[in-house]
């Protein structure tokens, strides 16, 4: 028997969800990697430059445990990159996360006045 809210285990071979063509395949692959060189290296450039240090929390991290350092926009567009890093700062997932619910709960709080 089951455990209650399982859904039974498919049998059979799995349908592909979309029938992709090998032009949508290259062209998707295409824009990727476009966009790989100026949007995703932004991470470790800003790494480099600022170094591996929260700005807000000061919490110094190591190469094992940078994936808990997390590239932070000042003006709030991730697609504002610029090469000398002036739009970013490096903070902690914590500290992330806490600059951004800072602008929720004011929202929240104005809403009541």
């Amino acid at each position: 028997m089951s455990p209650r809210g399982r859904r039974p285990r498919r049998i059979g071979p799995r349908r592909p969800r979309k029938d992709l063509r090998e032009e949508d395949i290259a062209k998707k692959i295409k824009e990727l990697k476009a966009m790989g060189s100026s949007q995703v290296n932004y991470r470790e450039r800003s790494l480099a430059i600022h170094g591996l240090i929260c700005a807000k929390c000061a919490r110094e991290f190591s190469w094992q445990d940078r994936h808990l350092l997390t590239v932070h926009h000042k003006d709030g567009n991730d697609k504002n990159n610029p090469p000398d890093g002036s739009n970013w700062e490096n903070l902690c997932v914590y500290c992330h996360e806490d600059e951004h619910s800072r602008g929720l709960l004011g929202d929240y709080v104005r809403s009541d006045e």
